[in-house]
């Protein structure tokens, strides 16, 4: 079955479409993709993947047409976001 693997930083965006068997997980998808040989410094953190948008477990068996997506750590919660953009408009 069809899938994609993406991974994207600021600068770049890196999508690896791929044949997986049935049963493969999302995990499978980042090993078979090549992915993290591509990426300077990728390191896949299980707690960190999606499909879609929506995060799963690593061992989540896909379906045809899923895109395997690999998140970047935040650089802050989304409380301190808040509460910076908060600042913001108050001083603005």
């Amino acid at each position: 079955m069809r899938v994609e693997v993406v991974y994207a930083t600021a600068e770049k965006q890196w999508l690896k479409e791929l044949e997986v068997p049935m049963g493969a997980t999302a995990l499978d998808a980042i090993e078979r993709s090549g992915i993290v040989d591509d990426v300077p410094g990728l390191e896949i953190v299980h707690e960190r993947i999606g499909v879609f948008g929506k995060k799963v477990e690593s061992d989540y068996r896909l379906a045809e047409g899923d895109r395997v997506e690999i998140y970047r750590p935040l650089n802050m919660s989304a409380a301190q976001a808040r509460k910076l953009r908060a600042e913001r408009r108050k001083d603005g």
